[in-house]
């Protein structure tokens, strides 16, 4: 079926054609005859690469342009968000019948607003979290959503992102039963029943355009399902580098697949000097401009000089651990072609458009602490087999699992390649991720009775798939704790939420944090400082990951309670009678002392070697710790403690920053981070005032700060920028490089 024919407008076929789309592949051509583009529901499982988004770009626009709608796009991950919402940009310059012009919107962060500004969007790009944070807020621009897309709705699978993801559904549909409902997915193996839980169609299909060959890597030899085999030369003794050159000399990229961060830095290391040695010149130069880009992005640490040097080699790593400009410009380089072998953790599967001509999967097995290794599913296995083979560029893409020995080869052919995904399961009932949405449906207005709160959760897809009493018992529970803790009361048959329980969902964190921080406000500490605000967030099942102490620290760590012992909220557990609750209590000093070293400023890599944190771990603990202070504040106010909110306010903007109290105003410029507000302060920049006063040049003097950042700095504070001191600055500027350049 060819583009031309669709029922679609012309102004939407020529934004297609021109991006050079002319026909639709055969799973696009299957979710059209099956009424994609007549609003009705449907589940399109499909092989990454296969078209799904352009099925789902056709039901937006037909939605917004003929039947003048609003669409949902829901989202697992930030990163696909923004990708999602790069991809939907194209069509921006397409008018409505109005004559105004379509309109793109994304909101990943803050779940503390109802972002009323979206309402003048036609397609709003959200993460499945945010949907959810809308949900609770009532905006009110949802009632008006006549599209919901569901992206990645396998992870309805998995313990941690599925059941938002599935009380989002639920209540898009007890919302508005009339809403269409696309499902998009790569690999799910009971599509149908999903589908019959959404009142929806279902297309499966293996179709791809590009074939993938799936196979096994022992030593030197390479062995696919179908029975064929090559071998690849030993040039080092790293069989991974080997098929990785191998790719490299036919004019392909290797993506692998490794099962930890260090080991994904570890295996880009191994490559680095054997892929560096056959670049050419000009790619070499090329990439040294990446490396450049690497390190002028950010605060400079091991992990971003790391990177750099492994960059100009022509490999690199991928991980959390990355910041979020870091990883845009790895993403960038490997698509177009710098980077010829990339390292990364799975997370880079779900979703984010980065193929290979050659996938490797280098480990089979996952470490989860208090468990132990254990092998991933067949299912994520296909989610990163899924990358390979590049569209339009590739015939073929070959997916190949590394073995150690012939008995481990023939369990990976069989436990892996030539198996089926486990089907997908609802995680849902499970209390400590039901609470919040429990009291969302109270505190939302969802529903109003006890037996409307059972009726909401008996058409969520766990009801569909078990007995719906099998989830009674745990709400049951759940609710009485709400209404021990006040955050529910009840009057009759009715249910409500109090100013604290509604407050709590609105701001999006587990009603056990809401508690933790209502008592800790209300009996405080005997001596209040930073430390005891950091400690009772450390406490929140919300922060997230939790830092055990190791047996070297245990000794220090303990001292240190003794010693800030009048510091904090809560009674410190006896270490004789329970020595579990103990070291837990340790481990939440541990910390909060990292969140203190943060804010003190001390440098990324100082606190990674002293506490042992991940880069990756430390950004999502800052992150998370700013939110929990904010919710703290609100909690604060709500319960009038007013001497607390200025301590409050001040300590979630140091968070966000990592700065001493005295760099706040120097922070809030753009272009100022930590770093750089530091060197401005020690130089007695002190101030906004002295900012304004100084003359330019001495700004531009400092390190890290050239003509255009000292410019800009004189800008925002209102200082007055001469045009002979300006010019003399950039062409002083200018000489300085020619003579670099030159030297």
């Amino acid at each position: 079926m060819r583009i031309e024919e669709l029922l679609i407008p012309n102004s939407v076929k020529e934004v297609i054609i021109k991006s050079g789309i002319t026909q639709l592949y055969p799973p696009q051509e299957e979710a059209v005859k099956a009424g994609a583009l007549e609003g009705k529901n449907l589940i399109l499982a499909s092989p990454t690469a296969s078209g799904k988004t352009l099925i789902a770009e056709l039901c937006a626009l037909r939605h917004v342009l003929e039947e003048d709608g609003k669409v949902l796009y829901l989202t697992p991950l930030r990163a696909l968000a923004s990708e999602k919402y790069r991809e939907f940009r194209k069509y921006a310059r397409i008018k409505k019948k109005s004559g105004r012009r379509l309109r793109i919107g994304i909101s990943t962060g803050d779940y503390d607003r109802s972002d009323p500004w979206l309402e003048r969007y036609d397609i709003i790009i959200t993460t499945n979290e945010k949907g959810d944070s809308l949900l609770r807020h009532r905006a009110r621009w949802i009632d008006e959503i006549s599209l919901v897309v569901a992206d990645e709705v396998h992870l309805l699978n998995d313990a941690d992102r599925g059941p938002t993801l599935e009380v989002v559904l639920a209540r898009l549909m007890q919302v508005n039963p009339d809403v269409q409902l696309l499902a998009l997915s790569a690999t799910v193996r009971n599509a149908e029943e999903a589908a019959e839980w959404l009142k929806a169609s279902s297309i499966t299909t293996d179709w791809r355009p590009v074939v993938l060959r799936e196979g096994v890597l022992l030593h030197d030899e390479a062995q696919f399902r179908d029975g064929d085999t090559f071998k690849i030369e030993k040039s080092t003794k790293n069989s991974v580098t080997n098929l990785a050159m191998h790719m490299i000399r036919s004019g392909g990229q290797a993506l692998i697949f490794a099962g930890t961060r260090r080991n994904s830095v570890s295996l880009a290391k191994k490559a680095a000097s054997s892929v560096g040695s056959i670049l050419s010149k000009p790619l070499k130069r090329s990439l040294m401009r990446v490396a450049e880009g690497i390190l002028t992005s950010g605060e400079r640490t091991r992990v971003s000089e790391s990177l750099a040097e492994l960059v100009k080699h022509g490999t690199a790593f991928h991980h959390a651990g990355l910041g979020g400009a870091h990883r845009r410009i790895i993403e960038d380089a490997f698509r177009d072609g710098k980077i010829k072998v990339l390292t990364a953790t799975p997370t880079l599967a779900f979703g984010v458009n980065l193929p290979a001509r050659m996938v490797v999967i280098h480990d089979y097995r996952r470490y989860e602490p208090g468990y132990g290794y254990y092998p991933i599913t067949v299912l994520e296995y296909k989610q990163m087999a899924g990358r390979a083979g590049r569209p339009r560029y590739d015939k073929i893409g070959e997916a190949l699992l590394v073995a150690k020995t012939e008995d481990e080869r023939d369990y990976l052919m069989d436990s892996y390649v030539l198996a089926k995904p486990e089907r997908i399961w609802s995680k849902l009932a499970v209390e400590r991720i039901l609470r919040g949405h429990v009291l969302a449906t109270v505190a939302a207005d969802f529903a109003h009775t006890e037996q409307g709160i059972y009726d909401f959760f008996n058409k969520t897809f766990y009801a569909y798939q078990y007995d719906p009493d099998a989830i009674k018992g745990v709400i049951a529970k759940i609710l009485k704790f709400l209404y021990k803790e006040e955050m529910i009361e009840f009057s009759g048959d009715d249910v409500y939420a109090t100013k604290f329980g509604r407050r709590i969902s609105e701001l999006y964190i587990d009603p056990v944090s809401g508690v933790i921080m209502r008592d800790a406000l209300l009996n405080r500490a005997p001596l209040l400082t930073d430390l005891s605000f950091l400690h009772m967030i450390t406490r929140m099942p919300d922060m997230y990951p939790k830092l055990r102490p190791y047996s070297r620290e245990i000794d220090e760590l303990a001292s240190l309670v003794e010693e800030h012992r009048d510091e904090f909220m809560m009674e410190i557990p006896d270490e004789w009678t329970d020595r579990i609750a103990y070291e837990e209590f340790l481990g939440e000093a541990k910390l909060a002392l990292v969140l203190d070293s943060w804010i003190k400023e001390v440098k990324e890599d100082g606190i990674i070697e002293k506490f042992r944190v991940q880069p990756g771990d430390l950004y999502r603990l800052v992150a998370t710790g700013r939110w929990l202070l904010h919710a703290s504040h609100e909690i604060a106010a709500l319960f009038k403690h007013k001497d607390l909110l200025s301590n409050l306010a001040e300590l979630m903007e140091q968070i966000e920053k990592g700065v001493k109290i005295e760099l706040l105003p120097l922070v809030r410029l753009n272009g100022i981070g930590r770093v750089r507000a530091r060197i401005l302060y020690d130089a007695g920049l002190k101030t906004i005032r002295g900012l304004k006063t100084a003359p330019l040049e001495k700004i531009n003097g400092l390190p890290l700060i050239g003509p255009k950042l000292a410019k800009k700095i004189k800008e925002q504070v209102g200082g007055f920028v001469k045009q002979k001191e300006w010019k003399k600055l950039k062409s002083k500027k200018s000489s300085e490089q020619q003579a670099l350049t030159k030297y």
